[in-house]
């Protein structure tokens, strides 16, 4: 599908982010990485990997409970490796604390029998903790620490600046706020950011995001717009569209209401209302 226009992000504020975490990153034992479970590699920003580097990584899966759990689970094997951890959480109504101590632990454990050896108590672990924006990383900072530690907000980009959270005796977090890479080579992926709500609404139409949204559904789970709106798949998104607008009675003056009917369906995707859906699957093989 052609797109109108090219859809990048990057206000000047992540690229001082993006400076700021390499500076931080020798103060940290590890980094804790959270990416979309229902986008497990549009959600991975490149650019870690080159600021890491050999750091280990915790990853996790945010919002598991949007995503389909059996892709959930195969994206976990797919991700695990040597240094690497994965966890799936859901940050809103999951108790979800040790979980994340254990793998914590578990990922350090040749630095903290390194300090025991020396005779030295073990301290907390620290942890930079990053993603790109709106993954979650201000709701689990939160909940973690109880109380209001990181700024949060619907909005992308709204965690402003570096700060450091005490869990306790365990876990010290350093906050960073969400960086997106400068440019998306891949256009599909600037759309499941931008439909899921990583990049500001300003960048990209409604009607981009509804016929992409439509059209991978067409494709890859049809089943889910016939039970969600009761409609016949037709040949084109945007024919497919219309018998939604039909069956919900988006209509003005016997015209589809093309303004209601495009904001409406992404919105129904934001909210999985065509139930628990993972947007890619691990490229085995």
């Amino acid at each position: 599908m052609q797109n109108s226009k090219k859809i990048q992000w990057f206000p000047g504020h992540m690229t001082k982010a993006a400076r700021q975490m390499e500076e931080n990153l020798k103060k940290v034992d590890f980094v804790i990485e959270i990416r979309d479970a229902r986008i497990p590699d549009s959600s991975r920003n490149p650019m870690l990997d080159g600021i890491i580097h050999t750091k280990p990584r915790l990853i996790i899966l945010s919002k598991k409970d949007k995503a389909d759990p059996k892709l959930t689970k195969e994206w976990i094997t797919y991700l695990e490796k040597d240094n690497v951890r994965v966890i799936a959480l859901d940050l809103v109504h999951e108790n979800y604390k040790a979980a994340i101590v254990q793998a914590s632990k578990t990922l350090c454990a040749s630095f903290i029998e390194k300090q025991k050896r020396r005779g030295i108590k073990p301290r907390a672990l620290r942890a930079m903790v990053c993603g790109i924006p709106n993954v979650g990383k201000s709701t689990m900072i939160n909940t973690l620490a109880k109380r209001k530690a990181a700024k949060t907000a619907d909005k992308p980009g709204v965690t402003k600046s570096l700060q450091w959270i005490k869990l306790d005796k365990d876990l010290e977090l350093l906050d960073t706020p969400g960086v997106l890479w400068p440019k998306f080579d891949d256009q599909q992926i600037g759309l499941k950011l931008a439909l899921l709500g990583s990049i500001r609404d300003e960048v990209v139409t409604m009607d981009e995001l509804a016929m992409f949204a439509a059209e991978w559904l067409m494709e890859n789970n049809p089943s889910s717009l016939i039970e969600t709106y009761g409609i016949k798949i037709q040949d084109t998104p945007w024919h497919t569209l219309e018998q939604v607008a039909i069956k919900r009675g988006y209509l003005q003056k016997g015209q589809i209401d093309e303004n209601r009917l495009m904001n409406s369906f992404v919105k129904d995707m934001r909210e999985n209302k065509c139930g628990l859906i993972t947007w890619e699957k691990p490229n085995v093989g």
